[in-house]
């Protein structure tokens, strides 16, 4: 069987089934798990790699204005993939490349499976059913359970501890709340969102809307970027104003984390993003996090502290 993923979370949920070596091609973003890196890509993106957010949100906004988008297909390296099956997302035409963009032009059509989860059961829904559509139903079923059961650890763990009021910020320039599953990760973690809504799009938000709210801790989770890049944004928003009479930034609970592999992508690692919040909301109740995934931001020194 040959496999084409079109978007990382698909190349994610491929490999987790035990089918990674049935992968020919994936997108530019599939960085996960290293061997896909080597594979052909089928995808590139039209934003500058050292573009500012708020130049890539002017160009991602652009391109919506006009019904095209930043991410483009490959049509004649999809072609030479010769693709059996494709994996691929219903979500964003915009800042990924959709199903319904497949060229007419195979010689032979290959079976679609889309993925459309916009919660958590949702993104476990379509692990089954790609799953299903690959031959592997009874490998989905143990991989989902296994999912299931770490959830299921952390929201016991967590049940009877006080939940702290969240702040999950997807984007900082303009600021967008975390949408989707982020609000289901923040409960199942323990705390209570105080900026989205389980299962409703990430939206603009304003900055004194997020003064107010009065989050006790602050996660910067940018789409799309790792610890690395999110720690720079988070730096950002310390000139705003009312930064310093933040909660969050008085007790020194301003996180930066890669938003990229645990809260962006609809696919398995959704639950250890859930986990990963777990320890930043209750750190005396879980292992302390590694810096590669969670870094504390300080709300005035240069250089970051690890997590935990």
């Amino acid at each position: 069987m040959r496999i084409v993923s079109l978007v990382p979370a698909g190349t994610e949920i491929v490999h987790a089934l035990g089918l990674g070596r049935d992968l020919v091609a994936v997108t530019h973003d599939c960085d996960h798990p290293a061997p896909v890196r080597d594979l052909p890509k089928v995808t590139s993106s039209t934003i500058p790699e050292h573009a500012t957010s708020a130049q890539i949100d002017r160009l991602v906004r652009s391109a919506g204005e006009r019904g095209e988008s930043t991410f483009h297909l490959d049509a004649e390296a999809l072609r030479s993939a010769r693709p059996d099956v494709v994996v691929g997302q219903t979500l964003c035409r915009v800042c990924a490349v959709t199903l319904e963009q497949l060229p007419a032009t195979l010689s032979v059509p290959p079976m679609t499976i889309p993925l459309d989860g916009e919660s958590i059961e949702g993104v476990l829904a379509d692990i089954e059913r790609v799953a299903g559509a690959l031959g592997a139903r009874r490998r989905g079923e143990r991989l989902v359970a296994d999912l299931r059961r770490r959830l299921d650890a952390v929201a016991a763990r967590v049940s009877e501890l006080t939940r702290p009021r969240v702040a999950c910020l997807e984007w900082v320039d303009p600021i967008f709340n975390g949408g989707h599953w982020v609000p289901e990760q923040v409960a199942i973690a323990g705390g209570t969102d105080v900026l989205g809504t389980p299962g409703a799009r990430s939206g603009i938000v304003e900055w004194e809307a997020v003064v107010g709210a009065r989050p006790d801790v602050l996660v910067v989770m940018p789409c799309g970027f790792r610890t690395e890049r999110a720690i720079g944004e988070a730096r950002l928003l310390a000139a705003r104003p009312g930064w310093a009479e933040l909660p969050a930034v008085r007790d020194g609970r301003v996180f930066a984390v890669d938003g990229s592999a645990y809260f962006s992508r609809p696919g398995p690692r959704l639950v250890d993003g859930v986990e990963i919040l777990a320890g930043l909301l209750h750190p005396d109740a879980f292992p302390a996090l590694p810096p590669e995934v969670a870094v504390r931001v300080p709300a005035v020194t240069p250089s970051p502290e690890r997590a935990g």
